[in-house]
């Protein structure tokens, strides 16, 4: 039995996500934290809340150990695009898209 967390419509772009999420995932949820917690990147602090989310899930709702905890499936799905528009010389605009994610975090016990 899993127990998962879903974090939707995070303000950051899904590939900057993946790059963290690829680091932690089959680690065990002591060492996915160290991971975490010293990887400069934004996503990492994202990630991390919804890490804290699933292990608190499988010890509350499932009582689970969280010591055997592990991160048995970790994915990034895209959400919803922003566009805005950017004036530029001549009466052009281009377009600027604010991507948003869906951080979806599943722990398992060993």
């Amino acid at each position: 039995m899993e127990a998962k967390a879903v974090a939707k419509y995070v303000r950051i772009a899904p590939r900057k996500v993946r790059v963290v999420m690829d680091l932690i995932r089959g680690k065990s949820v002591a060492e996915a934290f160290a991971i975490l917690k010293f990887t400069p990147k934004v996503g990492a602090e994202a990630i991390e809340k919804v890490l804290k989310s699933a292990v608190a899930n499988a010890e509350n709702n499932f009582d689970m150990n969280v010591d055997n905890l592990y991160v048995s499936s970790c994915f990034v799905d895209q959400g919803p695009t922003m566009k805005r528009i950017h004036p530029r010389s001549r009466g052009q605009a281009f377009k600027i898209l604010k991507r948003s994610s869906h951080i979806t975090v599943a722990v398992d016990e060993k």
